[in-house]
């Protein structure tokens, strides 16, 4: 009787018993198959976005459980992307999902082989202190001709390809604005 059941579920059978001659419809499901569900199926709720890592601005849906992150999709409506995600984009997920991501300051004084959790509010403090003190002491007016530079070459930003395009403009008017003339952005290098 058992081999009877296989044979019937073998899946030429099923093509044929279902005329579904090409096998491209349920002939080649199995019943496991067809148990299956996306495990995007169970989201509370379902939260648009925009791929935060190159400037082409893909439209991301962003599935949410138990205020989790369970899995991102390329977004379907996105004029942009039209659905479509390349790998980074389509493994963003990770960004938020990680066990190895940080979601402290740590802090590694110098001489020091060891780090130590840091506040934030500590962490901004100690970066503008630093930030102002190079910028004071390697400004220059002029350069070795007499002409007027306005600058600061102690200075230099390096944005990351996981900032999105809002981020990295305000770094860019940031540094501008501060006087630093060496600005560059890890996605066009």
């Amino acid at each position: 009787m058992a081999a009877r059941k296989f044979l019937l579920e073998w899946p030429v059978l099923r093509q044929l018993r279902s005329g579904d001659l090409l096998g491209r419809g349920p002939a080649v499901t199995s019943a496991r198959t067809r148990a299956t569900t996306p495990r995007t199926a169970t989201a509370d709720k379902v939260v648009q976005s925009v791929c935060p890592y190159c400037a082409v601005g893909c439209g991301q849906r962003v599935f949410v459980k138990d205020d989790t992150v369970i899995g991102i999709e390329g977004d379907p409506d996105s004029p942009i992307s039209r659905g479509r995600l390349c790998p980074k984009g389509a493994a963003s997920e990770q960004l938020v999902n990680a066990p190895g991501r940080q979601t402290r300051v740590l802090y590694r004084p110098p001489g020091g082989t060891e780090w130590q959790p840091l506040e934030l509010h500590t962490a901004i403090d100690m970066i503008a202190d630093r930030f102002i003190d190079t910028r004071r002491r390697t400004w220059q007016d002029v350069d070795e001709r007499g002409r007027p530079v306005y600058r600061t070459l102690g200075i230099a930003a390096l944005g990351g390809a996981t900032l999105d395009n809002e981020e990295n403009y305000l770094i860019k008017k940031l540094f501008t604005a501060a006087g630093a003339i060496q600005i560059e952005n890890q996605a066009r290098i």
